[in-house]
């Protein structure tokens, strides 16, 4: 959220954010500000910390719609009270303070105020990771939802859930110590991996009919980087059973398909296993 939002200490260094055509991380925070909530929004983690507890949520909606020059008026409560009928909440939500709320009630808020705009991304960031399981399904469908009733025009589901990603994405991006690894298509990525991450990570979730007598799940052995002083060369070879001399040096991304990458530098060698 703080990323969104630019705030110091963190600052630009490099790299580029094109969307709808722009850098940006170049763009000044007025003209960033105006991009936020109407065409970029973003989901947080925590709904709890994202929402005002001594402001109603009607109020705390009024307040933010009026923060981007828009009226809180009759028709932006019909179309509140709209929305959130359709994430099955009762439009009197909006006379109850967050601590009235369950989780999933606040997540589904959350969901609301982020999305009242219909923006053209939504970032939704491990939205599931504080919810009971039949309220991360339940939150993770209506994304699908929102997405599928041109409510939203485009979301990245940032999670360490697969299994969640498997029911809603069109494509999985793999990242490791803060660089892409791998990215394809759903069915390739969970089908058919070639990262030596990406493999491991698969292998180490239980799979549907296999009992742990039969077949133990494997974890990753090692350690995380430590991303301060990281240096060059592949940031899981500490981890990786192949490692080579050459995992020294930064991999380089390489297509293997049209909608298919890796950084590896010895992925030729490995080959792809099916995974599950």
């Amino acid at each position: 959220h703080t990323l969104m939002l630019r705030k110091p200490p963190l600052t630009h260094i490099s790299g580029q954010a094109i969307f709808l055509g722009q850098d940006i991380m170049t763009m000044s925070r007025e003209a960033f500000r105006k991009r936020r909530l109407k065409d970029i929004s973003i989901i947080p983690q925590y709904a709890l910390d994202a929402l005002s507890p001594t402001k109603k949520i009607g109020t705390f909606m009024a307040d933010l719609v009026r923060e981007h020059g828009l009226p809180a008026d009759g028709a932006f409560f019909k179309r509140v009270e709209e929305r959130l009928r359709f994430v099955n909440l009762d439009p009197g939500v909006i006379d109850k303070y967050p601590i009235e709320l369950s989780g999933g009630m606040k997540q589904r808020v959350i969901m609301v105020i982020s999305t009242i705009l219909n923006p053209q991304l939504v970032i939704a960031d491990e939205i599931t990771s504080a919810l009971d399981v039949s309220s991360q399904r339940f939150a993770a469908s209506l994304l699908l939802e929102l997405r599928e009733q041109g409510i939203i025009g485009s979301a990245i589901f940032i999670t360490h859930d697969l299994a969640i990603l498997y029911q809603i994405a069109d494509r999985i991006l793999i990242m490791y110590g803060g660089h892409v690894v791998e990215t394809g298509p759903v069915e390739t990525i969970v089908h058919h991996p070639r990262h030596p991450y990406t493999m491991a990570l698969l292998n180490s979730l239980p799979k549907v009919g296999v009992q742990i007598k039969d077949q133990r799940l494997e974890g990753i052995k090692g350690t995380p980087p430590e991303l301060l002083n990281i240096g060059p060369g592949c940031r899981f070879r500490e981890r990786c059973p192949y490692r080579t001399a050459r995992c020294e040096e930064t991999p380089v991304t390489e297509h293997l398909a049209p909608e298919h990458s890796i950084a590896c530098w010895n992925y030729r060698d490995i080959g792809g296993e099916r995974v599950g």
